[in-house]
């Protein structure tokens, strides 16, 4: 059996880190919270901190730590309160602690993802960016530090499972022996078979409304459009050094089939379960072992049956950006992301059209593309290039 943990939580209060918070309540024997942090939910977080004995919580100021303290019920001793981004880095880094799940959305979660694996902890990535804007920098520094790196993502954590990996979490540098090619499953969204001349006019409040997960607002955007799945595309290449002629996406709209592994052999093996997300976690925290996860049992004959179809590139011309940016290299995918960041935050602030999303973001790989040549060779290169593609993205009339 392995270790008892210590886990920090960065974005508790978000959807992966109450589901993560619901596993680890499962299991106190071995697995306990030592930090917690969140951005603007205050009272949330006291709640959580409180129900979960929290020795740290980190938030992004000092309104922010004032809005914590009058939250605080009281009863038990109130938790160190850490405040800004480079005290979500140490407390990434904290020697207190033996895994983090990094889950801040955004490129807001890259530094503290990073200062994580430089530690040598067990990173549970369910952030995105730290291997779309960084993924050279990030999985280096999981192989020079001796972290393990388990994806929380549900189409990498099932890409995972599939592969061999012989109860280690490591680093890959080149792609599995005997893997054809890998096949991430999409669910389609809300929009799979809405009439395309309809998109222009579509609210937050429908692209939010995904059918079968339950997720954050931006997330659930990033879905809609299928840039959710380019950036996982984008992932996978990184965390199974699989180029990206080798990394497939198949519209699955029951989301069961997570995702796939197609062996040279002709077999290609799946990794099925609910659309529940404690599913994924409770892999990446019970390693090599597997933990219960409160989730149900899939009744296969209640379904009927499974559906699988090519994604269509006309309705999701955000996948397709995906893949020339990974094609393009690093620079690319940075701008990728930055842009689509702005623009989705414009599109839920009301600023920008539905169908305007893959247009920023198209302009600004454009942008990148006349760009001198950048080397990332350091955290500070890559914030420096996201800023700057933020720049341009935010001018595109987005006001």
């Amino acid at each position: 059996m392995r270790a008892f943990q210590r886990v920090v939580v960065l974005g508790s209060t978000g959807s992966i880190g109450e589901s993560t918070l619901d596993v680890i309540a499962r299991h106190p024997d071995r697995l306990a919270v030592y930090a917690l942090s969140a951005y603007s939910r205050m009272e949330r977080l006291a709640e959580q901190a409180q129900a979960c004995r929290a020795a740290v919580v980190v938030v992004p100021d000092e309104a922010a730590r004032k809005k914590f303290t009058a939250a605080w019920a009281g009863g038990q001793p109130m938790p160190e309160i850490r405040v800004g981004a480079q005290a979500l880095a140490d407390t990434a880094a904290d020697p207190h602690c033996d895994s983090v799940m990094a889950a801040i959305v955004g490129a807001a979660g890259l530094p503290a993802a990073l200062a994580a694996a430089r530690s040598g902890k067990r990173v549970l990535l369910a952030n995105k960016e730290a291997l779309v804007a960084a993924g050279s920098l990030f999985m280096q520094a999981i192989r020079d530090n001796g972290a393990e790196l388990l994806p929380i993502d549900s189409e990498h954590n099932a890409i995972f499972q599939c592969l061999p990996h012989g109860g280690r979490a490591q680093a890959p540098d080149a792609p599995a022996p005997g893997v054809r090619r890998l096949l991430l499953t999409a669910s389609g969204g809300p929009f799979r078979g809405r009439d395309l001349e309809d998109l222009h006019d579509v609210t937050p409040a429908q692209a939010c409304a995904h059918p079968n997960w339950s997720m954050g607002r931006k997330i659930s955007v990033d879905s809609a459009t299928m840039l959710n799945k380019g950036l996982e595309v984008i992932e996978a290449h990184w965390l199974f050094a699989m180029p990206a002629d080798r990394i497939e996406v198949v519209v699955h709209p029951q989301s069961v089939v997570h995702s796939m592994v197609e062996y040279d052999d002709g077999s290609v093996l799946a990794q099925l379960g609910q659309p529940d997300m404690r599913t994924p976690i409770a892999y990446g925290l019970g390693f090599p072992e597997r933990l219960e996860s409160g989730v149900g049992p899939l009744d296969l004959t209640r379904l009927g049956r499974l559906d699988f179809e090519k994604p269509d590139l006309a309705r999701f011309p955000c996948l397709a950006l995906s893949f020339a940016a990974l094609r393009a290299g690093q620079s690319a995918c940075v701008a990728l992301n930055a842009a689509n960041e702005i623009a989705v935050d414009a599109f839920l602030g009301g600023r920008l059209a539905y169908t305007w999303i893959p247009r920023v973001i198209e302009a600004s790989l454009e942008w990148q593309a006349r760009q001198a040549s950048v080397t990332l060779s350091s955290l500070d290169d890559v914030l420096a290039l996201d800023a700057e593609a933020r720049i341009f993205a935010g001018n595109l009339g987005l006001a």
